[in-house]
C-alpha cells in the first residue's frame, strides 16, 4: 500500500518561554541584546513561545515585538497569556495561540550516554553534549564555553561559560572542582560572575536549581 504524502500524529517538544514583562520595546530591546550577548546559543534559531500575561494595554504594539524579536533571529511559534485584544492581533500576524499546559509529574528522559572530554577547553572553544552529560577533564578557560543537554562535570577549574540541562532539564548541575565561571546556566537560568561571587564563596561546588532560581552547595571533597 502507498505511503500517504502527509500524516498528523501527536508529539512534543521543548519550546522555551520568553516572558515580557514591559510594554516599552526599547526597554525589551536593552535588556533582550544584553541576554544575546552573554548565552546566543539558548536563544538563535531556537522556536520561543511569547508570554503576554503582564501586558494588560489592549493596544499593544505586538507588531512591533515581532519585528523586534526577528530581527534579533528569534523564531516565534505564538504567543500565550494574553488578553482577548493582543490575541486577535496575533491573528492576523499569524501567530499561534497556544494554551498554557499544567506541569507535568514526570521528571525528563535521564541522558541516554555521557559525553568524556579528557583535554583543557581554551578560549573561543566550544564543547556540546547533545542528549547526555558532559565531563572534562581539565579546564575551562575563560572564553571558553562547555553546553550539555544533561549535567556538566567538570574535574579542573571552570572559568569559561557551562550551560547544562540546555534542552531544558531542570534536574541537570553543574559540578566543579574550582568554580570562577563567566557564566552558569541550567535549563535557562543563569548566573553571572557576580552573582556567582555574591551567592557563594565556595570554591568546589555543586550548581543546580532550587525552584526557579540557581543554588550552589559545596563539595564533600
Amino acid at each position: 500500500m502507498q505511503k500517504p504524502s502527509l500524516e498528523l500524529k501527536g508529539s512534543s517538544f521543548t519550546l522555551s518561554v520568553l516572558h515580557i514583562n514591559h510594554a516599552d520595546l526599547d526597554k525589551v530591546a536593552l535588556e533582550l541584546d544584553g541576554k544575546l550577548a552573554i548565552a546566543p546559543q539558548f536563544f538563535i534559531g531556537a522556536p520561543l513561545v511569547v508570554n503576554l500575561s503582564a501586558i494588560t494595554d489592549p493596544q499593544y504594539n505586538l507588531a512591533g515585538l515581532k519585528t523586534l524579536l526577528i530581527s534579533r533571529e528569534l523564531v516565534i511559534v505564538g504567543i500565550t497569556g494574553a488578553p482577548s485584544a493582543i490575541a486577535n492581533q496575533a491573528k492576523e500576524l499569524g501567530l499561534a495561540l497556544i494554551k498554557s499546559g499544567k506541569q507535568s509529574p514526570s521528571q525528563p528522559q535521564m541522558p541516554k550516554a555521557t559525553k568524556i572530554v579528557k583535554q583543557n577547553i581554551r578560549s573561543g572553544q566550544q564543547v556540546y553534549a547533545k542528549n547526555s552529560d558532559l565531563v572534562i577533564v581539565g579546564a575551562v578557560g575563560n572564553g571558553a564555553e562547555v553546553i550539555a543537554d544533561g549535567s556538566i562535570h567538570i574535574y579542573g577549574s571552570l572559568r569559561g561559560k557551562a550551560m547544562a540541562g540546555a534542552n531544558g532539564d531542570k534536574n541537570a548541575v553543574i559540578i566543579a572542582q574550582a568554580l570562577d565561571a563567566e557564566l552558569v546556566s541550567i535549563a535557562g537560568q543563569y548566573w553571572l560572575t557576580e552573582n556567582l561571587q555574591a551567592h557563594t564563596s565556595i570554591k568546589s561546588g555543586c550548581i543546580k536549581l532550587d525552584g526557579d532560581s540557581l543554588a550552589v552547595e559545596a563539595l564533600a571533597l
